[in-house]
């Protein structure tokens, strides 16, 4: 690992898929503005949407044209201000806007449709007040018809500012579980097919044990410099970041072991580890929460270490928790990493029939003590 750093891979790699989160947000979505009305109520609709950091408008004569730029992928959505726009607000009558979305982003879809509520809710807000009040309603009444209940937000533990400042640790999370499973997983077959046979135990775990400086190392960059880079939320210092890795690493250590009873062959490592990374990203609850999961797929994402690796690691890190609050995270780490090396352990001593002679051994006692 030190003659030949081929770990140094894993930074440039993880350098190269963080830059698109580098920005911090979705900003500037492009968004087609057909506008057939041109009153002021339009252009006060058509600036109300150029206020929004989310959206990019762009007005547009015809809808067709807007129609064919939007299935050619060039916008987001289209918008359609109609005729007799401002007359059938003011006068109280039913307005519908045709708004056409592209749903195959789902995250800008859904960043423009907040976006797009909120202002219209502003812009009926406004003009209800002024209707209420050319009949004859004070401020005080319009505000309680309007605002019965008055909401405040409290920002409890917030994630960051963004989607991407709650989806990378999760990718960090991946990539670290990911490129410590194959070298220790490989360490694992490599000396257990050596020529001149098997190592001593001690010799064993200590090459295991060497790998780990190295994976926290790594750690401290992916989780206290490179989110420092980009700009995210760093909250938690050196010794909580090697203190929240060192149970991942020993959990991946015994996952590595049921692995290489699996595998037993080098080349099968980058043949199968290769394509389970993605669905464990997936199941971690990065990209979709795990209660809206269903329940056995929950299960199934509660058995891989990286899912509650990635609760704590972003709780602490991202969202302010503190490692008091993570215990349960990292006592369910070390179980699944025991439960792994330990039916890793019972599959060897059961191909090399250590088991069957325990059980002969068992057998032949109980006899005796028959007799």
């Amino acid at each position: 690992m030190l003659v030949r750093p081929m770990w140094l891979l894993l930074l440039v790699s993880v350098s190269l898929m963080s830059l698109v989160y580098s920005n911090g947000t979705i900003t500037s979505l492009p968004v087609a503005i057909v506008d057939q009305d041109h009153t002021a109520t339009s252009r006060s609709l058509i600036r109300s949407l150029n206020t929004s950091s989310k959206i990019e408008t762009i007005i547009y004569e015809g809808s067709l044209e807007a129609y064919d730029d939007i299935n050619n992928r060039k916008l987001f959505a289209v918008f359609t201000i109609p005729r007799d726009f401002e007359k059938r607000i003011l006068s109280g009558q039913e307005v519908t806007i045709p708004a056409y979305g592209d749903a195959s982003s789902r995250l800008a879809n859904g960043l423009i449709q907040v976006d797009i509520k909120g202002i219209y809710q502003q812009i009926l807000t406004e003009f209800n007040s002024r209707i209420m009040r050319n009949n004859g309603f004070s401020d005080k009444q319009i505000n309680v018809i309007l605002s019965p209940i008055n909401g405040q937000t409290e920002p409890l533990y917030n994630a960051g500012i963004s989607f991407a400042a709650i989806t990378f640790p999760g990718l960090l999370v991946m990539l670290l579980q990911h490129s410590f499973l194959i070298a220790s997983t490989r360490t694992n077959i490599t000396l257990n097919s050596l020529p001149q046979g098997k190592p001593p135990k001690i010799a064993v775990i200590g090459s295991l044990c060497g790998l780990i400086p190295i994976w926290l190392f790594l750690s401290i960059v992916l989780f206290g410099l490179w989110p420092w880079v980009l700009g995210y939320r760093q909250l938690a210092n050196i010794p909580e970041i090697l203190i929240m890795t060192f149970p991942l690493l020993l959990a991946v250590l015994g996952l590595s072991k049921l692995l290489t009873e699996c595998l037993r062959r080098a080349e099968m490592i980058y043949l199968t580890l290769a394509f389970l990374t993605t669905p464990v990203f997936y199941l971690s609850g990065t990209i979709w929460p795990l209660d809206a999961m269903p329940l056995w797929v929950q299960t199934v994402s509660r058995m891989l270490p990286s899912t509650w690796a990635t609760n704590m690691i972003a709780g602490v890190n991202q969202m302010g928790l503190g490692l008091t609050d993570n215990w349960f995270n990292v006592f369910m780490i070390l179980m699944l990493g025991v439960m792994y090396g330990s039916l890793g352990f019972f599959i060897a001593a059961l191909r090399q029939g250590q088991v069957r002679r325990f059980f002969k051994k068992m057998k032949r006692t109980y006899i005796a003590k028959i007799r």
